[in-house]
């Protein structure tokens, strides 16, 4: 069974269509990345598999379950975890409390387990001397790091990133894109969505090209860049774009 089904949805907001009779199937393991301009519902087709948005008709399953069963939607965000563009740590809260917070409270973690694997997830993420640091102590860099290892304290199966890099200057993007690698190369099943082309060509196995709510191309990383890119000329026009 697939983690995540996506079966003919349709997403609109007013007369806005933003996802057209849409399906798409993630399996375990893998990462795609989801390219295209903006607009073309990319960061909706992640708000909708959260729950956080929701389909007018279709279907979306993860873990065979129904994203518009209201039951699923605890499980489901579980299963799959999200890091947004702007990272929304609780600024009354040292880091290890924004990290141990909600394992404990909707997992039922015994407390030292969930500090265990908060300083496991820290030194992974390079950042375990900020253990007590407050939000406003760190850099965006740090706090975007930190948001990544808090989605992955609820052990998901799936982390679905939203142009986690957009308001970071380079340095800080750098410090990021190297996480997502040691996460992918660790087995976690991602679905990022980024205008970065150069860390997609790194780190994809799969990429998603999205343009008026459809899937324009689906195919391994290295098919993208060479065949499908020559074959296409709007999808090398966006490539070209993206890197002026």
């Amino acid at each position: 069974m697939a983690l995540i089904e996506v079966k003919n949805i349709t997403k609109a907001f007013g007369d806005l269509v933003v996802l057209r009779d849409f399906s798409v199937t993630f399996n375990q393991g893998g990462v795609t990345v989801i390219l295209g301009p903006s607009g073309t519902g990319k960061s909706t087709l992640l708000r909708c598999i959260n729950g956080l948005e929701a389909i007018n008709s279709g279907d979306i399953l993860v873990d065979g379950l129904s994203v518009k069963e209201k039951k699923n939607l605890k499980h489901i965000r579980i299963k799959c975890g999200m890091v947004f563009q702007q990272t929304v740590l609780f600024p009354h809260l040292d880091v290890l409390e924004n990290l141990v917070m909600s394992p404990i409270k909707i997992l039922g973690k015994p407390r030292a387990q969930a500090v265990e694997q908060a300083e496991e997830l820290l030194n992974k993420v390079g950042l375990i001397s900020k253990l007590h640091s407050k939000h406003n102590e760190l850099s965006g860099g740090e706090q975007q790091r930190i948001a990544i290892a808090r989605a992955m304290m609820m052990d998901p199966e799936a982390l679905l990133l939203d142009e986690i890099t957009s308001a970071l200057d380079p340095e800080m993007s750098v410090e990021v894109l190297k996480i997502i690698e040691k996460l992918a190369s660790d087995g976690v099943v991602m679905l990022i969505v980024t205008h970065e082309i150069p860390f997609a060509q790194r780190i994809a196995d799969r990429i998603l090209f999205l343009e008026n709510g459809s899937i324009v191309a689906d195919s391994p990383k290295d098919k993208f860049f060479s065949e499908i890119k020559d074959e296409n000329p709007r999808i090398a026009r966006f490539i070209k774009n993206i890197h002026h």
